[in-house]
């Protein structure tokens, strides 16, 4: 991409909102599948269930979370990647959960022109703990 190109803030936002878009149904997919194999397995367990096998439910239904969230930044990397925005996939990935947690310590970011996206990623990581928020 080239640095000296005037920003173009509504392609700068169309770009983000559509990856947003597929990064929240991958999410909501994600969730739904995780809920119902927690809620199949949870009611199998009773008073005679061993100690160890409710606490393993927990244990893989918590890495199951991680891995979606993993995934769902990495499909945040992979365009921002591919489109050379920041070239490196590794820096992509990184620069991505920087963003999608809030982290925000900087030292890598998108190209002057490209800096909305930054804000949108976040707001991608924010919807999610707002929406588990919202139906406790």
């Amino acid at each position: 991409m080239d640095e000296g190109a005037s920003p173009k803030p509504v392609l700068e936002i169309v770009f983000g909102t559509l990856i947003m878009i597929v990064i929240i149904f991958v999410h909501g997919a994600g969730i739904r599948t995780i809920n119902r194999r927690f809620s199949e397995s949870w009611v199998q367990l009773n008073d005679t269930t061993a100690y160890w096998r409710p606490n393993l439910l927990l244990a893989i239904t918590i890495g199951s979370l991680a891995v979606l969230h993993f995934a769902e930044t990495l499909l945040w990397a992979i365009p921002i990647s591919l489109a050379g925005l920041i070239p490196s996939m590794r820096d992509s990935y990184y620069y991505v959960l920087e963003s999608y947690t809030t982290l925000g310590e900087g030292s890598i970011s998108l190209p002057d022109r490209w800096r909305l996206v930054g804000p949108i990623i976040a707001m991608s990581g924010l919807s999610h703990s707002v929406g588990r928020a919202a139906s406790w």
